[in-house]
């Protein structure tokens, strides 16, 4: 469009954001300040008045302004039904553009948290919220209804995504539960250029023109994040959200919103070092650490939490290291040079020292240092219940180990308690390999090369905790981790070597305590102790099958919202051929609450969560594939299979073991990459297939036929899933070979992405079992209640959100506390009797006068039979039932139950 430069430029057009804008906004609005040579201006056809939109001091900047709106904003006006709308719009928007950014451009300095207290204040008049509802941030924005924007506020509070518009007396109010959302989508199109899409069951709502959209999106997600976890379990209601508190508040934003922010950065810290789940950042700073195998200064960043000092590279696996402060001895400033700015050095017990560069804050973060080390407790391995350690020998001076490695202890004895099965206090391999010829053959020649490797590698990157982590360390795990040192490695790469050696003596206590113990869960392991690796000799006597029943039971005590599920057997089982109890249940505990979150409960959510995930990598990676897939349903039978139990079922154990290296140095992502190239080399087979049956005998003769031909321990029968019958003998797939594919077609996943995938595809998991558990409700009332299906299920919504309120607001979470999740669906919301007042005055057609609280206090007292003062939801609708559809009688009745006296 070519451009004519005049003193006054007339355009009609829909404003969509600030950035080019901002700066000339505040003199659009100011009526004192001088007219600008140039402007831009908004009038209708049939107008007399004009609004100014932006203004400039020079043609080069007045043209900046209109390329930015005829590059990004023109294109949306066929949107616009009338002028009005339009004039509506752009005045809105201006206004909202201007507030926002008067609020973003005030000093940094400046303390004024006067401005985030009247918005709370606002937010509450406007809403209807009570005092303990609070908000963590809001932002100007517009609404789209129908077609046309309202520009106003969006509230974020920890229960409720709210939005307020007043604009030429049109006024918009929106209230939305996050645990109502079942979908948040950042998109753009030409309707809606770079908005958020906000699902419900009922609607999708649209949000745009905000000024920093990617951190109001990451805010949103958070919060339906913690929302999702809340319906799933009680510790999200009950948890103590206190985090340390900044040095100086910070202007216009929340404790809430401060809060967030570094939970989700801790939630980042332990997922990227795998520590443990109480673990708190403290702080991070750029910096460059040198690596003595390399001989180079590697860019990258420092974190401090209270027990960790941690690095990694900026440069993707270049190094990764993690430094326990309990092995900490020295920590000291060097002289700092022109080369070399800033220096600071960090030595261990092992005699490894590491030196840190070019750090901007050295002074104060050796403090903070120096502040941790003096509250980190000596935590050395000592005797504990269910062993006897014996010393460790001395290692040489030279030797680089950080920590004395697990292998140091394999040979520890253990003794129990009379009348307890003894058990090895090594990995089962070691106590039942029935054949050593392997071992001297071209095999065990293989398997020496390997281990020789990892000395090699031991002595050039370290040893233990401390280790350098490299491609090189990746590369070495993708050949295969010796039998030797798989125990080992997989408690340093998972991380559960921290926890291990910081809790000594909490497994040995925990076995102590659950002996003689029987419930649900200790039921079901014994139904499944037998079931587990029945194939392996390790599991054919009492003491592999006592040492499992000693570990899963210790767990299901240490975790009772988990207790036992079904996979972890088998998933133990091979745990602990390679490391004795204690190493194998703190395996376990790294597996269930920090590598595989959510998957081993009744609901699997988190498999199921993995499997939306998978399904999207699908569409992504193998569109042709995808399509056909869920035409035939497998995604979701297989990914429950080979997730849970992280291929061990479905493959040869010596193949499916090196799956597991993997799994414990890379996580979910390596599950994810390697599962997409099964389903690659099996593309054109599965296109063909008709139905599911036909698909699954092809995915599980094709994983029958992984081998690991390198493999020195003596093939254990598979337990095949499908039988051959008369077809050609099906062609072996070297496991190796397999992995360096799914590297080399898949290896672009992210950690960080699957992350994000994470959080949206648990939306739709948790809203989906919801949906599940209110029909199954609603079934099982509906046979003897009046009220059709479907006011039933509005009835089950109202009573939820009802119970969902008193968590959200009552006093001290009493109403998340009394929630059982073991119990039936019917019977885990429950609601008392203010709760039951509130329902009654809202619902009932008696509802007047001030008898009826009377009324509703006793009718509550009738239905609540066992008298522990509560209700369920069928207790709730049948005495609903009876007033809304029994006959006169009935209603007769109940009041004249209502007006006996207590106890008659």
């Amino acid at each position: 469009m070519d451009l004519l430069y005049e003193v006054l430029w007339r355009s009609a057009f829909s404003a969509e954001n600030a950035c080019l804008l901002v700066g000339t906004l505040d003199v659009v609005l100011d009526s004192s300040a001088r007219v600008a040579p140039y402007r831009i201006l908004h009038q209708t056809q049939d107008s007399q008045v004009y609004w100014a939109v932006a203004c400039g001091s020079s043609r080069k900047e007045i043209t900046k302004h209109w390329e930015w709106l005829e590059n990004n904003l023109l294109q949306t006006l066929s949107i616009f039904d009338n002028e009005e709308d339009i004039t509506t719009f752009v005045k809105g928007k201006i206004h909202g553009i201007i507030a926002e950014e008067n609020k973003n451009q005030q000093p940094q300095s400046e303390e004024d948290p006067g401005k985030f207290k009247e918005a709370e204040l606002k937010m509450r008049k406007q809403f209807g919220m009570p005092e303990v509802e609070k908000l963590v941030n809001y932002y100007s924005c517009s609404y789209w209804k129908g077609r046309v924007p309202r520009q106003g506020w969006l509230y974020l509070t920890v229960n409720h995504l709210c939005f307020y518009s007043f604009l030429l007396g049109k006024e918009v109010t929106l209230v939305i539960q996050w645990v109502d959302v079942t979908q948040l989508e950042k998109n753009a199109t030409l309707l809606f250029p770079e908005c958020i899409k906000v699902s419900t069951r009922d609607s999708e709502l649209y949000f745009s023109m905000f000024l920093n959209i990617n951190e109001t999106f990451k805010l949103m997600e958070q919060l339906a994040n913690i929302a999702m976890r809340q319906l799933l379990d009680n510790e999200s209601f009950l948890q103590d959200k206190s985090l340390p508190k900044p040095r100086k508040p910070l202007k216009n934003i929340s404790a809430l919103k401060r809060d967030l922010d570094a939970r989700a950065k801790n939630e980042c810290y332990r997922a990227t070092f795998r520590l443990p789940k109480d673990e708190c950042l403290d702080g991070h700073t750029d910096c460059t650490l040198w690596t003595p195998f390399n001989k180079m200064h590697i860019p990258g960043q420092m974190f401090v939490s209270n027990n960790y000092i941690c690095f990694a590279s900026k440069a993707e696996e270049a190094c990764h290291l993690i430094i326990p402060l309990r092995e900490v001895t020295i920590v000291e400033k060097a002289d700092s040079s022109s080369v070399l700015p800033s220096p600071l050095s960090i030595s261990t017990k092992s005699k490894m020292t590491f030196f840190f560069a070019n750090l901007r804050d050295r002074d104060f973060l050796v403090q903070r240092i120096s502040d941790f080390l003096q509250r980190t407790p000596s935590k050395k391995p000592c005797g504990i219940n269910i062993c006897i350690f014996q010393e460790v020998p001395e290692l040489p001076s030279s030797s680089p180990l950080a920590v004395s490695p697990p292998s140091a202890l394999n040979n520890r004895p253990v003794n129990f308690c009379a009348g307890e099965v003894p058990t090895a206090s090594q990995g089962l391999l070691k106590l039942f390999r029935r054949n050593s010829e392997e071992l001297l053959g071209p095999k065990g020649a293989k398997e020496k090369m390997k281990e020789e490797s990892w000395n090699i590698h031991f002595f050039e990157y370290g040893r233990g905790m401390c280790m350098y982590r490299t491609a090189k360390t990746r590369e070495l795990v993708q050949k295969g981790i010796p039998e030797n040192l798989r125990g080992e490695l997989w408690l340093l790469f998972s991380g559960a070597w921290n926890e291990m050696v910081t809790h000594p003596g909490y497994y040995g206590d925990l076995v102590e305590k659950s002996m003689g113990k029987y419930n649900l869960a200790t039921e079901e392991i014994e139904r499944d102790l037998h079931r587990s690796m029945p194939e392996h000799p390790a599991f054919q006597n009492e003491l592999g099958i006592a040492a499992l029943r000693r570990v899963l039971t210790a767990y299901a005590f240490r975790n009772p919202t988990i207790g036992y599920c079904q996979a972890m057997n088998i998933v133990t089982s091979v745990l602990l051929l390679y490391c004795n109890e204690e190493e194998a249940f703190w395996l376990l505990v790294a597996l269930c609450e920090r590598m595989l979150p959510d998957y081993y409960n009744t609901r699997v959510v988190g498999a199921l969560v993995d499997q939306g995930i998978f399904e999207e990598l699908t569409r992504e990676y193998l569109p042709q594939l995808s399509e056909k897939m869920q035409e035939l349903g497998v995604i979701s039978t297989i990914s429950l299979s080979w997730f849970l139990t992280l291929f061990l079922s479905v493959m040869p154990f010596e193949s499916a073991v090196v799956i597991v290296d993997c799994f414990f140095y890379e996580g979910i992502k390596f599950i994810l990459q390697v599962s997409l190239a099964i389903l690659d080399a099996n593309m054109e087979k599965l296109l063909q297939c008709c139905d599911e049956g036909e698909a699954m005998t092809i995915l599980g003769r094709y994983l029958d036929n992984v081998v690991n031909r390198q493999s020195v321990s003596p093939p254990i029968p598979h337990l095949h899933a499908l039988l051959t019958s008369g077809d050609d003998p099906p062609l072996e797939i070297d496991i190796f070979d397999l992995i360096k594919t799914s590297y080399e077609k898949f290896s672009n996943l992210k950690a960080d992405d699957i992350e994000q995938m994470r959080f949206k595809q648990r939306l739709k998991v948790i809203q989906s079992l919801e949906d599940t558990a209110k029909k199954s409700v609603v079934r099982a009332v509906s046979s003897d209640i009046g009220f059709s299906i479907e006011e039933l299920e509005e009835l089950y919504v109202v009573f939820k959100a009802k119970y969902l309120m008193s968590c959200y607001w009552g006093n001290n979470r009493a109403a998340a506390a009394r929630r059982d999740q073991s119990l039936p669906y019917l019977e885990q919301y429950r609601i008392d009797m203010e709760q039951f007042k509130e329902l009654f005055i809202s619902l009932t057609p008696w509802s007047c006068g001030a008898h009826t609280p009377v009324l509703a206090g006793r009718l509550f007292r009738l239905l609540d039979e066992n008298r522990d003062s509560l209700i369920n939801f069928k207790e709730f609708v049948t005495g609903m039932s009876g007033m809304y559809h029994g006959d006169l009688t009935d209603k007769l009745k109940i009041l004249y139950k209502l007006h006996l006296p207590p106890g008659e």
